[in-house]
């Protein structure tokens, strides 16, 4: 058997190479980076500003009533319920250049989770749970 000649294969010039081991590169890079952590807002703090009332807890009757407070009640509303909070937490801004100032209020009967109260203003903004280790 006679094997035929093959044809020489025509060298693409070095630029070329390198120009797509570059961008073979950049692709696996894109591919395997995620880069939405570099535009993630960070996490607001849960650290305690200021201690207000160290011995305030919310017992299982108050939680229930604040979570049948409808949202842009007032501050009144809520202190009708519980008085001064545990804690004060660093503000943060849920909307877009509206600061929001945050309450804790440990619960009594899992002192590890923390009822946190919202407002924007004198107004009641919504709540949120947050659980220490």
């Amino acid at each position: 058997m006679k094997r035929k000649p093959q044809k020489p294969q025509p060298k693409s010039p070095p630029n070329v190479k390198y120009l797509l081991a570059g961008g073979t590169m950049l692709v696996l890079v894109g591919v395997l980076a995620d880069v939405r952590t570099l535009f993630k807002p960070a996490a607001p703090s849960n650290v305690c500003q200021e201690v207000v009332q160290s011995q305030s807890v919310l017992s299982r009757d108050e939680l229930a009533r604040l979570l049948n407070v409808p949202e842009r009640d007032t501050k009144e509303a809520i202190r009708a319920i519980v008085s001064e909070p545990y804690c004060l937490l660093p503000n943060v801004e849920i909307r877009a250049g509206v600061t929001a100032e945050r309450e804790a209020y440990p619960l009594a009967f899992d002192p590890q989770t923390w009822f946190v109260v919202l407002y924007e203003g004198n107004e009641y903004a919504g709540y949120s749970f947050v659980f220490q280790r």
